[in-house]
């Protein structure tokens, strides 16, 4: 179905953009943050983005979706509930990303994890999960199970 001002398709976001203190931002603190993402989420660094200490941009699976950092002197701070989100093709695949994060937060304290609940609407279950690190933003995770 095409919307009167999307003739071509439904646009979709393409990234976040979050700012962080510099710090974050050099060699070690961007292995860390590419370590987790990409273990956990399967986000890839775009080195030919990367600044030290200005900029690191993660690739959400596909080039044209990713997560954009930025070092600023006023970094974003935010409660622990504001976040961006992700959808998902199955249960299964909500449960790899909050299995693997549950496992790096064996070895890592600074992962932040609210575990699978179930958002239950009668013509829709939102089932999601919540993980945070080292980010000012938590990342949703939910699949929508749309009942027979």
């Amino acid at each position: 179905m095409s919307h009167a001002y999307y003739p071509t398709g439904t646009p979709r976001m393409n990234h976040v953009a979050v700012s962080l203190d510099a710090g974050l931002l050099d060699e070690p603190g961007r292995a860390d943050l590419c370590g987790f993402w990409g273990e956990v989420f399967g986000f890839e660094e775009l080195e030919e983005m990367t600044i030290d200490r200005k900029r690191l941009v993660l690739s959400c699976v596909h080039w044209d979706q990713f997560v954009f950092l930025i070092a600023d002197d006023d970094p974003m701070r935010c409660p622990r509930l504001d976040h961006f989100g992700f959808s998902v093709g199955s249960l299964d695949e909500l449960r790899g990303v909050r299995d693997r994060a549950a496992s790096y937060l064996e070895r890592d304290p600074r992962v932040d994890l609210i575990d699978l609940v179930v958002d239950d609407q009668e013509v829709v279950k939102i089932h999601s999960i919540y993980v945070g690190y080292v980010l000012p933003m938590m990342c949703e995770i939910q699949w929508w199970e749309f009942p027979t």
